[in-house]
């Protein structure tokens, strides 16, 4: 296992400017968002110019990158475009890891197994493994849910969020049935109340969850992913918990 921080830390800089502030934090690998926002790199920028996409993911200042966080606001066949020029991205810069969303709750079981098996047909011609977030709000919110879909479809695996786990409505439930499908892995503290709170005041058991994820032979990206809190220094927190992460690897 090894710490590696998102793009997203920072949203209120751009893709560019956020560099800098994860090397100074003492960061060495790095989640690209693939977003329509100033923080990330657009996807339908990359459907236009992968070649300029390729260059800025290679220009990261030492930064190693590990994963794409991808949203995609296209539909239809624009929506698995864009996504495969991102796949030639990741083929290009030798990144494995795809994290994309599940549908909203209430979308058809079945539209939502074919559109994240496209997803993984398309990803897998290059050797690329999609993984599906596990987010509040989503399909993905139900860990059971997450199981049946990963042994539905083949060579789908999962991005965990364990904070999903410990906060509103699906706080207390286990996670520990999708370990086995990890690809990646999210942190932040969280309580029931709060999706985040300062590193140390929440109830996120990291020791556990890094047993949990060696026992299942783990050994990929655990991805600091916090936004900014009013009146605390975010440098502060990251470096926090990036020291604290490392103590317990």
């Amino acid at each position: 296992m090894y710490l590696a921080a998102s793009n997203k830390c920072f949203p209120e800089l751009t893709f560019e400017a956020a560099l800098p502030k994860l090397v100074d934090l003492e960061y060495t690998r790095i989640e690209i968002p693939f977003h329509e926002a100033d923080y990330g790199i657009r996807p339908s920028d990359v459907a236009q110019d992968p070649e300029r996409a390729i260059t800025a993911c290679r220009q990261t200042q030492r930064l190693t990158p590990i994963a794409f966080d991808i949203q995609i606001n296209a539909t239809g066949n624009d929506h698995y475009s864009q996504f495969s020029a991102i796949c030639a991205v990741a083929k290009a810069t030798k990144v494995i890891t795809l994290i994309v969303r599940s549908g909203d709750l209430g979308t058809p079981f079945n539209a939502e197994v074919e559109h994240l098996q496209q997803l993984v047909d398309i990803a897998s011609t290059d050797g690329m493994v999609v993984a599906i977030r596990t987010e509040a709000g989503k399909i993905s919110e139900d860990p059971d849910t997450v199981k049946v879909l990963c042994d539905h479809i083949k060579g789908l695996a999962v991005a965990l969020d364990p904070s999903h786990f410990y906060f509103g409505e699906m706080a207390g439930r286990s996670y520990e049935p999708i370990i086995p499908y990890t690809q990646h892995v999210y942190l932040r503290d969280t309580n029931k109340d709060n999706m985040q709170v300062r590193v140390g005041q929440g109830d996120v058991e990291y020791g556990r969850l890094i047993s949990l994820l060696a026992q299942n032979k783990y050994s990929r990206a655990l991805t600091v992913d916090m936004q900014p809190m009013p009146d605390v220094d975010q440098m502060a927190e990251l470096r926090k918990i990036r020291l604290l992460i490392e103590s317990l690897l």
